[in-house]
């Protein structure tokens, strides 16, 4: 009995690890990519992945709510994810470019 115990605590420690990665993830995209995307909003995304995390904290992996929370982590992991990857950017923030850039690009002073 003791190794299915630790079995279900190292199941339970995963589901924790992976909604909490994709929250982060979630929450490190653009607002804008999600609309891009055509993937609901970013709030969305952030309570729906913020309850799963939550449940998997404080529920047991057998009862039927951390089931769900890990259904909603997989859609994102599995849909959303790879969409707003798949913009420019990568649907992240990006703070790279020169002083100089403007919305459309770099400005050449008129050159």
């Amino acid at each position: 009995m003791q190794g299915f115990n630790n079995f279900m605590w190292l199941l339970s420690m995963a589901l924790i690890v992976f909604s909490g990665f994709a929250l982060i993830d979630a929450a490190t995209r653009r607002e804008d990519a999600y609309r891009a995307a055509d993937k609901q909003t970013k709030p969305f995304w952030l309570i729906i992945l913020a309850i799963a995390f939550v449940v998997n904290l404080i529920f047991n992996i057998l009862s039927f709510l951390p089931i769900i929370g890990l259904i909603a982590t997989i859609v994102y992991m599995v849909d959303v994810r790879p969409a707003l990857r798949g913009l420019p950017g990568g649907g992240r923030s990006s703070r790279r470019g020169s002083s100089s850039d403007g919305p459309y690009g770099p400005y050449n002073g008129g050159r």
